[in-house]
């Protein structure tokens, strides 16, 4: 049994070596997604034995995210292991408490993925194995999820850098046969036998039973989600058909939507969601969206608010980002020259660019406090000598601000006077020739 169990490590290490070897070029920096257990705890093990003769960088990251009373101690193991192997240990500490209604595992998982973002790498590595796998396409499954949810999770991806999951084709067993031949030591997390999760449920009472019946389910199964990636993949390749004059820019035009089947049309607005970072919506979410879409007046300003995000429909056009605070219409933002300032409304940034001979003169400015404020009605405004002097509401919509925005736009003010809005200065206050100005810049977040 010994003998087996070494020949079946030693195939293991060779196995990922050869694999890793073609995948991975020499002097590449590795960062491991390192939580202790034992799956990345061979990862880091086998990873640390290839490291030298190929001259990649190692370092580690483990999340800390306070949902065990252990988190402590499993924190400094991960650090101890790290320094006896001589590799960079990085913690990120997170708070699951904003994102709880997303359900734990969601909701950690979207932190990790955060906090992986923070770290230069060429690669990050996941060990994700077969198990995950299948695990992975059966929870799918069971939500009804399409086949994007359904998909593969890939050996290899980009997504900003390489995604790397040199575990996939290791089964649960293997792993764990590889870590008591070199007697590693990992972190038992309590919670993994807790079968009220659905992840769990499935791992302790459903896969043995099913693997009675058909013991070979692993890469069954794992075929399933290649070919579910593959349909997904083809489905993305029409949607970028659609999208060629469908979509400008991160606008998507109604009268495209309208003039495609359902079902295509579904496929074009998951792609303009996913495009614009939105989270995907339930299939009845995605249905109801499209019908309002595709059969409000041309007139309606609609808004659908789901997930935190908001899709607008204004004009035949389609927009979709994330749903802003709650407006705060008392607000004051003072102004002392500071050539940046965070405007909350929009969750925007506005800068003000020194200028001569034009914008805002900085002499008058300076004759009383200035503050930035929100609308409050029956704003006026004259925007050159020989003009009439204008509503704020008309002055808005000829600088093309979406109607969601206008009630949360910038507006400079000089004490009581109405100085600038985006695009416009009151004649009152634009500089002379040779004066000293300034100009005010809004830019929304991406």
């Amino acid at each position: 049994m010994a003998s087996s169990r070494k020949s079946n490590s030693v195939d293991l290490a060779q196995r990922l070596a050869g694999k890793l070897a073609q995948l991975i070029p020499p002097h590449s920096s590795i960062l491991i997604a390192y939580s202790g257990g034992v799956d990345s705890v061979v990862l880091l093990h086998l990873l640390h034995h290839l490291a030298h003769r190929n001259s990649w960088q190692l370092s580690a990251l483990h999340v800390h995210h306070g949902i065990s009373p252990d988190a402590e101690v499993w924190a400094e193991f991960c650090e101890q292991r790290c320094a006896a192997y001589n590799i960079s240990f990085h913690l990120e500490r997170v708070d699951i408490t904003p994102l709880r209604e997303q359900g734990i595992e969601a909701a950690a998982r979207h932190l990790r993925y955060q906090a992986f973002a923070k770290h230069h790498c060429d690669f990050l590595a996941l060990a994700h194995h077969a198990d995950d796998q299948a695990e992975t396409l059966m929870l799918q499954l069971l939500r009804g999820s399409g086949v994007r949810g359904v998909s593969a999770m890939p050996m290899l991806a980009e997504r900003g850098v390489h995604w790397l999951r040199p575990l996939l084709d290791c089964t649960r067993a293997e792993i764990v046969e590889y870590a008591q031949t070199h007697h590693l030591t990992w972190i038992e997390d309590a919670s993994n036998a807790d079968d009220a999760y659905p992840r769990n449920f499935l791992r302790h009472k459903v896969f043995p039973v099913l693997g009675q019946r058909f013991p070979s389910y692993r890469q069954t199964l794992a075929r399933s989600a290649q070919h579910f990636a593959e349909a997904s993949g083809l489905l993305d390749e029409l949607a970028e058909l659609d999208a060629t004059s469908a979509i400008v820019g991160q606008i998507l035009q109604v009268t495209a939507l309208q003039k495609l089947s359902s079902a295509r049309a579904k496929n074009l607005l998951r792609y303009f969601l996913q495009r614009r970072n939105a989270p995907m919506p339930q299939t009845v979410q995605l249905d109801d969206m499209l019908q309002q879409l595709c059969h409000a007046r041309g007139d309606a300003e609609l808004c659908i608010a789901y997930a935190g995000w908001e899709v607008h429909r204004y004009r035949d056009e389609v927009y979709a980002a994330p749903a802003l605070p709650i407006l705060d219409v008392s607000l004051r933002l003072p102004w002392h020259e500071e050539a940046t300032l965070f405007w909350p409304t929009m969750d925007a940034r506005i800068d003000f660019v020194a200028t001569h001979g034009k914008g805002i003169s900085l002499a008058k400015l300076r004759a009383a406090p200035v503050t930035l404020r929100v609308r409050q009605g029956g704003e006026m405004l004259r925007p050159n000598a020989r003009a009439k002097t204008r509503k704020l509401k008309n002055l808005l919509q000829e600088q093309s601000i979406l109607p969601w925005l206008r009630d949360r736009t910038p507006l400079l003010f000089c004490g009581e006077e109405l100085v600038c809005v985006p695009g416009a200065v009151a004649a009152e206050y634009q500089a002379g020739a040779d004066e000293e100005g300034v100009e005010m810049q809004v830019f929304p977040r991406p």
